[in-house]
């Protein structure tokens, strides 16, 4: 009788223990450290970029943490730091570098300017933390110099130079001169829209490279100018490209020229006026007056920010998001788990729709050919925009057979 009750008792502690190793292996692979969430906003606050991403980019996360906390109910906090990083590299990659080690800073967004987010991406990866870049556009990001802790989430110089390089070129403007910023973001977009342009049948007669937030653009254009090229490709971006556009039409380039803003938005075409930007292509992440899903969500920023969104404002709200619902998902803050429900998750929102996050850290998904409205087109204010072309997803950015990542299987 003895056996038999000790036989029973280790047949249950047995069964006990399988039960919960089963429990365990279905559990959280870790808590939330410190019972929170930090999120970083790394933006340019002050300088040539502040109106693409700057206050509009903490706005936007603020928004999508507000919205989290009222969807989710989590039961772990969330709290959102930013600053700006002054468009230098050693000012950012120090400031992530502070967050990461005092501060507890789990993930950063934004990043706005290359020089800065390829700096921060390896401060990133060492620290094993995340990066979900919104706002820096060279394609080093997710090819030579991707990382298993970065994603790239809203647009690239392939995916900007794309659609205007082929679209244009082939409407006969077949000559392009490049007035292009001279650092990592301004190289990449210069390159890749000479690939798009000489891929439909067109030629670069040459380039010219300003220094970023420069003050005086005669000298560039006069070279611009002489070139006798039928598109004039700005390469730059923010307060570079209002600028350039300005010089541009009060040098007359205009009357011989086509301006083509590379990377372009809708802060840009609103600051200059639809009687300067009428008729400019170019492509587009986002767009506030697409649908009524994008109306909604643009109206309630315009009610905080006074502006319409920028797509990177559009994309920092929906990286935010998505990273957040990965972490509610997931169980826990550590990076690699987190980055992994990521890229298995599709994204769906207002802002992509059947997004992924590649093997690269690329994340695909639609993107929009404009054209700027004339001024008798637009019905109301920031009405800007006819939606030339959707480019799918899979045409938008660089294919995975071209990828120069180090972690793509080939």
């Amino acid at each position: 009788m003895k056996r038999k009750m000790i036989g029973a008792l280790v047949g249950a502690a047995v069964m006990s223990m399988a039960t919960g190793q089963a429990l365990a292996q279905k559990a959280p692979a870790a808590k939330l450290s410190g019972d929170m969430v930090k999120i970083g906003v790394l933006t340019d606050m002050s300088g040539v970029y502040s109106d693409l991403g700057g206050q509009g980019s903490v706005t936007a996360a603020q928004m999508a943490v507000e919205d989290f906390k009222a969807q989710a109910k989590p039961s772990w906090k969330i709290e959102l730091v930013y600053a700006d990083h002054q468009n230098k590299a050693d000012v950012g990659s120090n400031k992530v570098r502070e967050w990461y080690d005092t501060q507890g800073v789990d993930m950063v967004t934004d990043v706005l300017n290359s020089a800065v987010a390829l700096a921060v991406s390896k401060v990133t990866q060492e620290k094993n933390r995340i990066l979900i870049d919104t706002g820096a556009a060279s394609t080093r990001l997710t090819n030579e110099d991707c990382s298993p802790n970065t994603v790239h989430y809203v647009y690239d110089t392939y995916a900007l130079a794309n659609g205007p390089g082929k679209a244009v070129t082939k409407q006969g403007k077949d000559t392009w001169f490049f007035l292009t910023a001279d650092y990592a973001f301004g190289h990449s977009l210069e390159a890749d829209t000479t690939n798009a342009v000489k891929a439909s049948g067109g030629k670069v007669l040459g380039s010219v490279r300003h220094p970023l937030n420069a003050s005086d653009f005669s000298s560039f254009l006069l070279q611009a100018q002489s070139s006798k090229a039928k598109v004039v490709g700005l390469a730059n971006a923010g307060g570079d490209t209002i600028n350039s556009i300005k010089a541009a039409n009060e040098f007359g380039l205009t009357k011989s020229q086509t301006i083509v803003g590379l990377l372009t938005t809708i802060i840009d075409i609103h600051a200059l006026g639809l009687p300067t930007t009428q008729g400019m292509m170019f492509t587009e992440g986002f767009y506030w007056n697409l649908n009524n899903e994008t109306r909604e969500w643009s109206r309630r920023f315009f009610g905080k920010h006074k502006k319409m969104p920028s797509m990177l404002h559009a994309g920092t709200y929906s990286a935010v998001m998505t990273y957040l619902k990965a972490v509610q998902a997931s169980g826990t803050d550590d990076a690699a788990t987190v980055m992994k429900k990521m890229k298995a998750t599709p994204i769906n929102d207002f802002f992509a729709k059947n997004g992924k996050i590649r093997e690269d850290g690329r994340m695909e998904h639609d993107m929009y050919l404009v054209e700027v409205k004339k001024p008798a087109e637009s019905k109301e204010p920031w009405d800007y925009y006819h939606i030339k072309a959707v480019i799918p997803a899979n045409e938008a950015f660089q294919p995975m057979a071209l990828s120069r990542c180090p972690m793509v299987k080939k």
